[in-house]
């Protein structure tokens, strides 16, 4: 899919960019939402300038309204890239439409994960033949305290973001398919 700078502009994008009900976060997001359920890729690639355009906002607003409604609890990964030629890709993830592996993410990691239960939660993910027994070695070897507790005080939360990192990578529908 192509940056969508300079994209005529739908009846029903100008919909969403005249609503007058909902804030400018509610606006953002549900454009955002809009563009992604067209995407049949599963993802969408913007530019955070031509949003922060679009709805006359300022890049930060834009920034907010991904960091609290596109999260990988909520069913999306957002990879960003800054600069001049810095672009936004928004990846709608899969796996089940209620988001619900989503949600057993979030409580089953939190925000601290040892060794021990990361370790478990691979396996079993092996035995669910999400992962590979490869790739299972390969995390396992990322996750070991030997590795972590040298780079941070915080080996635990460092565990936890990477364990939640890897698994919203997996249920990516634009590799999944």
């Amino acid at each position: 899919m192509k940056v969508r700078e300079g994209h005529k502009v739908s009846d029903s994008q100008a919909k969403v960019r005249e609503a007058v009900m909902g804030n400018l976060a509610d606006r953002i997001e549900e454009y955002l939402k809009m563009i992604l359920n067209d995407s049949e890729e599963g993802y969408v690639v913007l530019q955070r300038g031509f949003l922060a355009d679009f709805f006359s906002c300022a890049p930060s607003q834009i920034n907010y309204v991904l960091t609290t409604r596109f999260t990988a609890e909520k069913g999306y990964l957002v990879e960003s890239r800054r600069g001049g030629g810095g672009y936004l890709r928004i990846i709608k993830l899969g796996l089940d439409p209620d988001g619900k592996f989503q949600r057993l993410m979030g409580e089953l990691i939190g925000e601290e994960m040892s060794q021990d239960r990361a370790y478990d939660l691979i396996d079993r993910l092996q035995e669910e033949e999400i992962f590979t027994k490869r790739e299972a070695v390969l995390i396992k070897s990322i996750f070991a305290d030997r590795l972590l507790t040298d780079l941070t005080p915080s080996a635990d939360a460092l565990r936890a973001r990477l364990m939640k990192e890897i698994l919203a990578n997996m249920c990516r529908d634009d590799i999944n398919n």
